[in-house]
């Protein structure tokens, strides 16, 4: 399979990609959506994606957002629950339920060369299955105590291999990682 899937994603320095709840508002305060960022941006990064593949719960918060993020990027929601889709995403969200290898193969089979995971448990699932090349991580200057972490404690070890590290006036530190494949 050529076909590479990437991780970018913010985290609090102590690991968390949401509160308890879900809830992200900590990534919106104004002095972070003004800063000048050093590293990859997501705008930059998105245009590298022919699509994005995220777990229910991602796309259940991505649903209550004001405005779809996605325009022009097809997303993938993994389930294996029927959803019934909102009246704005639909035609832009494809559910599928494939374990994460045979999707990665379906995909693959489609044309597609570079795919965006997103949300915790998506990318535990792609981890365990070997399937992640690159992790783009932000960590963002804010300790939450308790939420949900972007690595699990399941799971089985992988070596990294550093890329490249960026940090910006506000804080963010951006770090860009290689899964080195396991022999």
């Amino acid at each position: 399979m050529d076909i590479k899937c990437s991780v970018f994603i913010a985290a609090s320095v102590d690991g968390f990609i949401a509160r308890p709840d879900g809830d992200i508002e900590w990534l919106h305060r104004p002095e972070y959506e003004t800063a000048q960022l050093n590293g990859l941006t997501y705008d930059s990064f998105i245009a590298t994606v022919d699509a994005l593949v995220m777990g229910r719960k991602t796309l259940e918060k991505v649903v209550s957002f004001p405005e779809w993020p996605y325009k022009g990027t097809p997303v993938i929601a993994l389930s294996h629950q029927s959803l019934a889709l909102p009246a704005h995403v639909q035609g832009k969200v494809e559910v599928m339920s494939a374990d994460v290898t045979t999707l990665v193969k379906q995909l693959a089979e489609r044309g597609m060369k570079h795919l965006y995971i997103d949300g915790g448990q998506t990318i535990q699932a792609f981890l365990e299955a070997g399937l992640i090349d690159e992790l783009i991580i932000t960590r963002i200057p804010v300790l939450l105590g308790k939420g949900v972490p972007l690595f699990s404690q399941i799971g089985s070890e992988r070596e990294l291999r550093h890329v490249g590290t960026y940090v910006s006036q506000n804080g963010f530190v951006q770090s860009t990682y290689r899964v080195v494949e396991a022999t």
